[in-house]
Protein backbone atom coordinates (compact mmCIF):
# COMPACT_ATOMS: atom_id res chain seq x y z
CA UNK A 1 0.00 0.00 0.00
CA UNK A 2 0.97 3.40 -0.93
CA UNK A 3 2.16 5.48 1.75
CA UNK A 4 -0.31 9.15 1.84
CA UNK A 5 1.32 12.17 0.63
CA UNK A 6 2.52 14.46 3.89
CA UNK A 7 3.31 17.80 3.40
CA UNK A 8 6.51 19.92 4.50
CA UNK A 9 4.82 22.86 4.41
CA UNK A 10 6.02 25.25 6.81
CA UNK A 11 8.52 22.73 7.85
CA UNK A 12 12.93 23.19 7.84
CA UNK A 13 15.24 21.16 6.22
CA UNK A 14 18.45 20.85 7.33
CA UNK A 15 21.52 19.52 5.54
CA UNK A 16 21.95 16.16 6.94
CA UNK A 17 25.48 16.21 6.32
CA UNK A 18 25.55 14.47 2.64
CA UNK A 19 25.52 17.35 0.87
CA UNK A 20 29.04 18.87 1.27
CA UNK A 21 30.29 20.52 -1.69
CA UNK A 22 26.88 21.44 -3.11
CA UNK A 23 24.85 24.92 -2.72
CA UNK A 24 22.99 23.60 0.19
CA UNK A 25 25.82 22.43 2.39
CA UNK A 26 25.28 23.42 5.94
CA UNK A 27 21.34 25.03 4.66
CA UNK A 28 18.70 25.79 6.50
CA UNK A 29 15.74 25.75 3.90
CA UNK A 30 11.68 26.82 5.25
CA UNK A 31 9.73 25.11 3.30
CA UNK A 32 7.12 27.57 1.60
CA UNK A 33 4.83 25.40 -0.72
CA UNK A 34 4.88 21.41 -0.64
CA UNK A 35 2.56 19.16 -2.86
CA UNK A 36 2.79 16.08 -5.16
CA UNK A 37 3.61 18.48 -7.49
CA UNK A 38 7.00 19.61 -6.35
CA UNK A 39 8.16 21.75 -3.71
CA UNK A 40 9.42 25.24 -3.23
CA UNK A 41 11.61 26.07 -0.07
CA UNK A 42 14.27 29.42 0.62
CA UNK A 43 17.00 28.87 2.24
CA UNK A 44 17.64 31.05 5.83
CA UNK A 45 21.04 31.26 6.18
CA UNK A 46 22.44 32.20 2.96
CA UNK A 47 23.35 36.09 2.77
CA UNK A 48 24.38 37.74 -0.19
CA UNK A 49 25.74 40.07 1.92
CA UNK A 50 24.52 43.24 -0.40
CA UNK A 51 21.60 45.30 1.29
CA UNK A 52 18.27 45.26 -0.50
CA UNK A 53 19.20 49.07 -2.30
CA UNK A 54 21.51 47.27 -4.21
CA UNK A 55 18.49 44.77 -5.77
CA UNK A 56 15.27 47.24 -5.82
CA UNK A 57 15.07 50.75 -6.85
CA UNK A 58 11.62 51.70 -5.88
CA UNK A 59 10.02 53.55 -2.74
CA UNK A 60 11.23 50.32 -0.87
CA UNK A 61 14.12 52.17 -0.40
CA UNK A 62 13.11 54.96 2.05
CA UNK A 63 11.56 52.15 4.43
CA UNK A 64 13.86 48.95 4.19
CA UNK A 65 16.93 49.89 2.93
CA UNK A 66 19.48 48.28 5.35
CA UNK A 67 17.35 45.22 5.01
CA UNK A 68 19.95 42.05 3.87
CA UNK A 69 19.35 40.15 1.36
CA UNK A 70 19.82 36.57 1.23
CA UNK A 71 20.11 33.81 -1.81
CA UNK A 72 17.03 31.87 -1.31
CA UNK A 73 17.88 29.28 -3.86
CA UNK A 74 20.25 28.28 -7.22
CA UNK A 75 16.14 28.64 -9.05
CA UNK A 76 15.83 32.20 -10.60
CA UNK A 77 18.27 33.83 -8.64
CA UNK A 78 16.50 37.21 -10.25
CA UNK A 79 13.07 36.34 -8.93
CA UNK A 80 12.25 38.30 -5.57
CA UNK A 81 10.39 36.54 -2.56
CA UNK A 82 10.25 37.67 0.98
CA UNK A 83 9.23 36.37 3.93
CA UNK A 84 7.25 38.67 6.59
CA UNK A 85 4.88 38.85 9.38
CA UNK A 86 3.99 41.12 11.70
CA UNK A 87 1.46 43.60 9.51
CA UNK A 88 -0.50 42.57 6.58
CA UNK A 89 -0.39 38.82 6.24
CA UNK A 90 -1.75 37.47 3.60
CA UNK A 91 -3.51 33.93 2.74
CA UNK A 92 0.20 32.66 2.09
CA UNK A 93 1.03 31.87 5.06
CA UNK A 94 3.70 29.46 5.23
CA UNK A 95 3.24 29.04 8.90
CA UNK A 96 1.33 30.95 12.31
CA UNK A 97 2.82 34.21 11.54
CA UNK A 98 4.96 34.35 8.55
CA UNK A 99 3.55 34.95 5.61
CA UNK A 100 5.19 34.44 1.38
CA UNK A 101 5.18 37.26 -0.84
CA UNK A 102 6.29 37.35 -4.47
CA UNK A 103 4.98 41.23 -5.20
CA UNK A 104 6.75 44.08 -4.85
CA UNK A 105 3.77 46.51 -4.61
CA UNK A 106 3.32 44.13 -1.33
CA UNK A 107 6.59 44.59 0.22
CA UNK A 108 6.81 48.27 -0.32
CA UNK A 109 3.93 48.53 1.34
CA UNK A 110 5.11 46.27 3.72
CA UNK A 111 7.57 48.21 4.38
CA UNK A 112 5.86 51.63 4.92
CA UNK A 113 3.91 49.87 7.45
CA UNK A 114 4.44 51.51 11.10
CA UNK A 115 4.21 48.56 12.89
CA UNK A 116 7.34 48.02 15.44
CA UNK A 117 6.74 44.25 15.47
CA UNK A 118 7.09 43.88 11.93
CA UNK A 119 9.97 41.31 10.37
CA UNK A 120 10.89 40.57 6.91
CA UNK A 121 13.56 38.62 4.95
CA UNK A 122 14.11 39.78 1.31
CA UNK A 123 15.35 36.17 -0.45
CA UNK A 124 16.85 36.31 -4.70
CA UNK A 125 16.06 33.03 -5.89
CA UNK A 126 14.41 29.53 -4.47
CA UNK A 127 14.84 26.23 -4.12
CA UNK A 128 12.77 24.25 -5.72
CA UNK A 129 11.93 20.41 -6.39
CA UNK A 130 10.02 18.41 -9.24
CA UNK A 131 7.38 15.36 -8.12
CA UNK A 132 9.07 13.55 -6.26
CA UNK A 133 12.75 14.91 -6.00
CA UNK A 134 12.44 16.02 -2.47
CA UNK A 135 10.63 13.03 -1.02
CA UNK A 136 13.79 10.95 -2.57
CA UNK A 137 16.14 12.93 -1.06
CA UNK A 138 14.50 12.47 2.15
CA UNK A 139 14.63 9.06 1.47
CA UNK A 140 18.07 8.84 0.90
CA UNK A 141 19.04 11.21 4.38
CA UNK A 142 20.27 14.05 2.38
CA UNK A 143 17.51 16.25 5.16
CA UNK A 144 16.68 16.22 8.27
CA UNK A 145 13.48 17.64 9.30
CA UNK A 146 12.94 20.21 12.26
CA UNK A 147 9.89 22.21 13.16
CA UNK A 148 10.18 25.75 12.08
CA UNK A 149 8.69 28.50 14.14
CA UNK A 150 8.62 32.79 13.50
CA UNK A 151 11.92 33.46 15.54
CA UNK A 152 13.45 30.53 13.95
CA UNK A 153 12.89 32.13 10.27
CA UNK A 154 13.58 35.40 11.83
CA UNK A 155 16.86 34.13 13.76
CA UNK A 156 18.87 37.46 14.46
CA UNK A 157 22.27 34.99 13.30
CA UNK A 158 20.92 33.20 10.34
CA UNK A 159 24.69 32.02 9.76
CA UNK A 160 24.61 30.29 12.70
CA UNK A 161 20.81 28.60 11.97
CA UNK A 162 22.17 25.23 11.28
CA UNK A 163 24.49 24.47 14.44
CA UNK A 164 22.18 25.89 16.47
CA UNK A 165 19.21 23.56 14.94
CA UNK A 166 21.34 20.38 14.49
CA UNK A 167 22.19 20.93 18.31
CA UNK A 168 18.49 20.74 19.25
CA UNK A 169 18.09 17.72 17.62
CA UNK A 170 20.16 15.67 20.06
CA UNK A 171 23.66 14.18 20.99
CA UNK A 172 23.62 11.68 17.82
CA UNK A 173 23.85 15.28 16.03
CA UNK A 174 26.42 16.85 18.05
CA UNK A 175 29.22 15.57 16.15
CA UNK A 176 27.44 16.36 12.89
CA UNK A 177 27.46 20.26 13.89
CA UNK A 178 31.10 20.21 15.36
CA UNK A 179 32.38 18.76 12.33
CA UNK A 180 34.89 20.51 10.27
CA UNK A 181 34.15 21.22 6.64
CA UNK A 182 36.79 19.34 5.42
CA UNK A 183 37.09 16.06 7.70
CA UNK A 184 40.89 15.31 6.28
CA UNK A 185 41.50 17.70 9.04
CA UNK A 186 40.07 15.85 11.56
Amino acid sequence: MAKAFQSLKGQFLLDGGDLRGSFFHHSVVLMCQHDAQGALGLVLNRSLERAIEGLITEDLLMSLPEEPVFIGGPVQPSSVSFLYSGAFLSDALVIEDVALGHSLETLIEFGQSLSEQRRVRVFAGYAGWGPGQLEEEIRRKAWLIHAATSDLVFHPNPERLWTILIKRMGWPFQMLADAPDDLSLN
